[in-house]
């Protein structure tokens, strides 16, 4: 498989289930992939961009695992783009280094998925950017795997806590069907 780099952006993995899980399946079934935890390595928000830079460089494929917040993706993913795709680098007229890799991504929303698809509109529809940087990088949209319904607040009993992994290492599954077609 080429080389993917899984660049998770949730804010406190260690109070998460779902992106825990599907991190922690990942590794199970792709362990040579690299895998980022954004907020490990940067809590201050303080970016090593050589190091991500380094890691964009050698990455076939860029996932980017992250829980949607207030129908975005958490503040310190996009710190990151913004601090590791700058101008001269990703983009611009000597900007070529993202040139053929492909973008993945894969998220969870707390709320259940129908909550998302209505009135004519997706989830998809929230990442229209994602496809535009794509663009602007010389980069391929490689699409989305997407599970909803997996909030905190459904997180009662052990049974529904089991619920909740079952249904992330699902999407962990899906997304390696994805990155083997890629």
């Amino acid at each position: 498989m080429k080389n993917v780099l899984v660049i998770s952006g949730h804010t406190d993995l260690a109070t998460s289930v779902a992106n825990k899980t599907i991190l922690e399946t990942l590794h199970a079934m792709l362990p040579e992939a690299e895998i980022v935890k954004l907020d490990e390595l940067y809590p201050d928000f303080k970016i090593d961009v050589e190091t991500e830079q380094q890691r964009l460089l050698r990455a076939d494929i860029i996932v980017l695992q992250f829980p949607v917040f207030w129908y975005s993706a958490p503040s310190i993913l996009e710190r990151w783009m913004e601090e590791t795709f700058r101008h001269g680098f990703s983009h611009g007229s000597a900007g070529d280094k993202l040139k053929g890799k492909k973008l993945v991504l894969s998220f969870t929303t707390g709320a259940p998925a129908e909550m998302y698809n209505q009135d004519g509109h997706s989830i998809d529809e929230l990442f229209i950017g994602y496809r535009a940087t794509c663009q602007l990088c010389q980069m391929e949209f490689a699409g989305t795997v997407y599970t909803g319904g997996v909030s905190y607040g459904n997180r009662t009993t052990p049974a529904l806590i089991e619920e909740q992994k079952a249904a992330s290492a699902d999407h962990a599954r899906r997304l390696v069907e994805l990155l083997k077609t890629l």
